[in-house]
């Protein structure tokens, strides 16, 4: 036994909730960010504007969101290079055959995969064949078992969405936005699943509502600790950012979630606020301000999605534009602040649970 453990501590293999829980998640949030965000952002910009450079390379970057964020876990990993570079068919594969559950997919099997890869990295004489060889075989394999399961299981989340909006409007307020919030955060694709199901109407505005209240209110009750960095990263990034927080103290999210099942039905219920745009924006919340942009979008010019479904355009009143920016950043700003504030005061969240790394 003593040689075993030996022989990790010497390849760098430490098997703990940190390293796996919290290293390789933290920074698979970021090669994300770094991926799909941005070029999700990038792409709107470019509809937007209509300026196709933006759309091209908004594209390419999304197209390598799976390798990015399986390089992304082996550098937290400490991956030696041969082992770290091959991690980038690993990603693709994983993200690829995983669908709706890309990212998780990719956190599952980028992290065995680059363990391996070390377990044999410099240990044989033809080393540079050796060991991308072994990673490279091992994800991809892996990858073919285990990512479409994974998939399937994200799917079923869209499944219980999809669901929710057959019930009365407030009660399908609060599950889609909580359940789309919850998502957008973890380690699956929120936008993905919002994508899959053609999440749009009151159903989308639900999940706009849930991924903003995660974003802005992570954002704003983080403001002590992360500062103008930490509000503009998770605030116009991505809320994924706290997931190794998250994991070291859960009650940190409460705040988030309940801000989500406050403003989902005032989204639903109030102010009828409908993503009439892409579904993918309704999974975007306020990254890059897709989530926001999609709804605008949606009223002057619905998507195809939308139309199936029996949306029109609109000319949107001072009220629809006093519900748009109300539920995307006033209400989470100020709600999940005091939430975060009261869970702060009763010691649910202590000083630097909060803090990014």
């Amino acid at each position: 036994m003593s040689k075993v453990s030996a022989f990790l501590k010497r390849k760098d293999i430490e098997i703990s909730l940190k390293r796996y829980g919290i290293d390789a998640l933290g920074a698979m949030a970021q090669g994300l960010f770094c991926s799909l965000l941005i070029g999700t952002i990038l792409d709107t910009l470019g509809t937007q504007t209509g300026v196709e450079l933006f759309s091209t390379v908004g594209g390419y970057a999304k197209a390598m969101s799976g390798p990015a964020m399986a390089v992304a876990i082996g550098w937290a990993l400490k991956c030696p290079p041969l082992v770290l570079f091959s991690l980038t068919a690993v990603g693709w594969a994983s993200n690829e055959l995983g669908g709706a559950g890309g990212p998780l997919a990719v956190l599952v099997v980028a992290i065995i995969a680059a363990e391996v890869g070390k377990v044999v990295s410099k240990e044989t004489p033809i080393d540079i064949l050796v060991t991308p060889l072994v990673t490279i075989f091992t994800g991809v394999a892996l990858a073919a078992l285990i990512a479409p399961p994974i998939g399937y299981a994200a799917d079923a989340v869209g499944d219980v969405i999809f669901l929710a909006t057959e019930l009365q409007p407030f009660l399908m307020g609060i599950v889609v936005s909580a359940l789309v919030g919850i998502a957008l955060t973890l380690p699956i694709s929120s936008a993905a699943i919002c994508q899959v199901l053609h999440l749009t109407g009151l159903a989308g505005g639900a999940a706009v509502a849930g991924c903003c209240a995660n974003m802005v209110g992570f954002a704003v009750m983080s403001f002590r600790e992360n500062r103008w960095g930490g509000l503009v990263s998770q605030g116009l990034g991505t809320s994924m950012l706290q997931m190794g927080n998250i994991v070291r103290n859960p009650k940190i999210w409460i705040p988030a979630i309940v801000t989500s099942m406050i403003t989902g039905p005032i989204a639903t219920c109030v102010f009828k606020l409908e993503m009439n745009g892409a579904p993918i924006n309704s999974g975007m919340g306020t990254c890059g301000l897709c989530g926001p942009i999609g709804v605008w979008t949606g009223w002057l010019n619905p998507g195809a999605e939308a139309l199936s479904a029996g949306a029109t355009a609109i000319d949107p009143t001072w009220f629809d534009y006093l519900g748009l920016v109300l539920i995307c950043f006033v209400l989470p700003a100020v709600i999940c602040w005091a939430l975060g504030l009261l869970c702060r005061k009763i010691g649910w969240i202590k000083e630097g649970d909060l803090k990014l790394n």
